[in-house]
C-alpha cells in the first residue's frame, strides 16, 4: 500500500520530540516491534477467556475422581455459577456445544484470514489494525454480558464467536505488513524469534487475567480482558507508525502482501535471500538463484502482480506437505489452547482437583514452555541448516512427552508442571518453525520468483489448511472427551504422528543435501 495513504499516528503531532531528527530509524524500529508485539498480544489475551470458563460453563465432570474430590475446594462453590454449569452448556451435550463454540470462531477467523489482508492493502492499514482491535475487544466483552442478561441461548454464543473470529482475522495480516515495512529486507533470526512469542505472552496474560477475576463471575473474564484490547488500541491509535516514509525515512524494502496467518512471520520480513539449504529442492547454483530472485523482487515490483493459480500452487513442490503437516501440528496445539484448563481441573492431581482459578493459571506453563521452544527450535535450525529435520525430532519427541503427561501428570504438581512445560515446548516449537521455514523456501522457487502475490497464494493454502486442522482439533475434543480423556490424547498423538510423516520426504532431501556438501561433523571421513 503507497505511503501517502496513510494518515500520520496523532501522537507523534502531540509530542514532535518523537520525530526524526529527534529520534532515529533505530528507535522507530524498536517502538514498532514493541507496540506490535503488544498489539498482537492483546487479541490472543482476548482469545484465552472461552477455555478459561469452560470449566464454569461445561457440565461438572469428576474424570481421574478420587476420595478427596468432594472435600476440594468447596469454597469455589460460593460464587455463582461455579461447579453448576451455565445453560445451555451444562446439559449431557455440553463439552460437545463447548466445542461447536470454539469451531464458531475459528473457521470465521480462517475464512477471514483470506479477505482481511486484501482490505488492508487498500486502506491505511493502523486505522484498519485499530478497527480490529477495538471490535475484538467490543465482541469479547459482548460475550462476557451473557453473564450479567443471564443469556441461555447458544445462537446468542455462536453468533458473537463467529462475528469475533472474522474481526480477529484482522490483527495478524496488519501487524505483519508493519513490521514487514520497517525491517523489510533485513533478516531478524533471534529478534523474530522472539518477536513472534507474542501469541503465547498473549495466551500467558490472557490466562492468568481471566483466572484472576473468574472468582467474581465468569463474566468478568471477558469484561477486563475485553477492555484491555480496546485501551491497547487506543495506543495502537496514537503512536504507531506504518511505514518509515511516513517519517521521512528511506524506504527499507518491497511492502509484502498481506494475505499470510500466523507463525509466517519470516514471510513479511525477510528478504528472498533463503539459507542456501533449504528445505525444498535446490540446485548447485543456488546463490545465484536467490541473487537472481531477489533483483526480480526490486526490479519488477508491479510486473510480477498476477497471482498463481489455486490448482498450480497446490503442485508446487513442498507446499502440499507442509500444508498437511500444519494442519496436524495446529490441530495440536489449538487443542491444547482451548482445552488444557478444562482438562487440570477435571483432572485430580496428587489426588486433589485444582480449583478453576488454579487450572487457568498452571495452563500457562504450556504457553511458556512453547515460548522456549520457538526460540530453541529456531536456534537448533539456524546452526544445522535443516529446519524440517528439526522439526520431526521435536514432534517425534513431543508423543512420549504427552504420554508421559497423561499417565504421569496427577502423581504430583511439580510432574505435572514439569511434564506440561516440556510438551508445550516440543508442541508449539515446530508449529511455529514449520510456518516461518515455508516462507524462507518459497522464495526459492523459480516457479515463484519475486511474485508476492504467488507468495501470498501459497502461504494462505498452507496456513489456511492449518487453520482448518486448528477448527477441527477443539470441536473433536469436546466429543471425544466425553469417552475419557485417554482418547483425546490418543487423537493428539496420533496428530503429531501424522504430522511427522508429511516432512520425512523433505527431511531426506535436507540430510542428503548437508551430508554432500559436507557441512555435518560426521561427513568428514574421507572415501579413498
Amino acid at each position: 500500500m503507497p505511503s501517502n495513504t496513510q494518515i500520520l499516528a496523532p501522537g507523534l503531532n502531540l509530542f514532535p520530540k518523537l520525530k526524526p531528527p529527534n529520534k532515529t530509524l533505530t528507535f522507530h524500529q524498536i517502538s514498532v516491534l514493541i507496540l506490535t508485539f503488544i498489539a498482537y498480544a492483546s487479541f490472543h489475551a482476548s482469545r484465552k477467556p472461552p477455555s478459561i470458563v469452560k470449566s464454569v460453563l461445561g457440565p461438572n465432570i469428576n474424570s481421574n475422581s478420587s476420595t478427596t474430590d468432594s472435600t476440594v475446594n468447596l469454597a469455589e462453590s460460593n460464587s455463582s455459577s461455579i461447579d453448576t454449569g451455565w445453560a445451555p452448556f451444562d446439559g449431557p451435550e455440553g463439552t460437545q456445544r463447548l466445542g461447536e463454540l470454539d469451531l464458531a470462531f475459528l473457521l470465521s477467523y480462517s475464512i477471514g484470514m483470506y479477505f482481511a489482508g486484501h482490505v488492508g492493502d487498500r486502506i491505511d492499514l493502523r486505522l484498519f489494525l485499530v478497527f480490529g482491535m477495538m471490535g475484538s475487544g467490543i465482541m469479547t466483552i459482548i460475550f462476557g454480558l451473557g453473564y450479567w442478561f443471564s443469556i441461555h441461548v447458544l445462537w446468542f454464543y455462536v453468533s458473537v464467536q463467529i462475528v469475533c473470529g472474522i474481526i480477529q482475522s484482522i490483527g495478524w495480516p496488519c501487524v505483519v505488513a508493519v513490521v514487514g515495512n520497517w525491517f523489510g529486507k533485513s533478516k531478524r533470526g533471534l529478534i523474530m524469534g522472539v518477536w513472534n512469542s507474542h501469541t503465547s505472552v498473549g495466551n500467558i496474560i490472557g490466562s492468568v487475567v481471566a483466572s484472576g477475576v473468574l472468582e467474581f463471575g465468569w463474566g468478568w473474564s471477558f469484561l477486563v480482558p475485553g477492555m484491555l484490547v480496546v485501551l491497547v488500541g487506543v495506543l495502537v491509535f496514537m503512536f504507531l507508525v506504518v511505514s518509515p516514509d511516513d517519517l521521512g525515512f528511506e524506504p527499507l524494502g518491497k511492502e509484502i502482501e498481506m494475505s499470510v496467518e500466523e507463525g509466517n512471520v519470516e514471510n513479511s520480513v525477510e528478504k528472498v535471500e533463503s539459507e542456501k539449504a533449504g528445505l525444498l529442492h535446490q540446485t548447485e547454483n543456488s546463490d545465484s538463484l536467490v541473487t537472481e530472485n531477489s533483483d526480480t523482487l526490486q526490479a519488477e515490483n508491479t510486473d510480477s502482480l498476477a497471482a498463481i493459480g489455486f490448482l498450480e500452487a497446490w503442485k508446487l513442490p513442498g507446499v502440499a506437505p507442509f500444508a498437511f503437516c500444519l494442519f496436524f501440528s495446529k490441530l495440536v496445539a489449538y487443542t491444547f489452547l482451548y482445552w488444557l484448563p478444562f482438562y487440570i481441573r477435571h483432572t485430580a492431581i496428587a489426588g486433589v482437583h485444582s480449583s478453576h482459578k488454579t487450572a487457568g493459571i498452571l495452563s500457562t506453563i504450556f504457553d511458556i514452555g512453547g515460548v522456549c521452544g520457538g526460540i530453541l527450535a529456531g536456534l537448533i535450525s539456524d546452526v544445522i541448516e535443516a529446519r524440517a529435520l528439526t522439526s520431526i525430532v521435536f514432534l517425534l519427541l513431543s508423543i512420549p512427552a504427552l504420554v508421559f503427561y497423561r499417565v504421569y501428570g496427577g502423581v504430583s504438581m511439580i510432574a505435572n508442571i514439569c511434564l506440561m512445560f516440556l510438551s508445550g515446548l516440543l508442541v508449539n516449537g515446530p508449529y511455529a518453525l514449520i510456518t516461518t521455514a515455508v516462507a524462507a523456501d518459497l522464495g526459492t522457487q523459480t516457479m515463484i520468483g519475486g511474485n508476492s502475490r504467488a507468495l501470498a497464494t501459497v502461504t494462505a493454502i498452507i496456513d489456511g489448511t492449518g487453520s482448518v486442522g486448528a477448527a477441527l482439533g477443539p470441536l473433536l475434543a469436546g466429543y471425544i472427551s466425553t469417552k475419557g480423556w485417554n482418547n483425546v490424547f490418543l487423537m493428539l498423538i496420533l496428530s503429531v504422528f501424522l504430522a511427522s510423516l508429511f516432512l520425512i520426504r523433505i527431511a531426506r532431501t535436507e540430510i542428503k543435501g548437508k551430508l554432500n556438501e559436507g557441512k555435518w561433523c560426521w561427513n568428514t571421513v574421507d572415501t579413498h
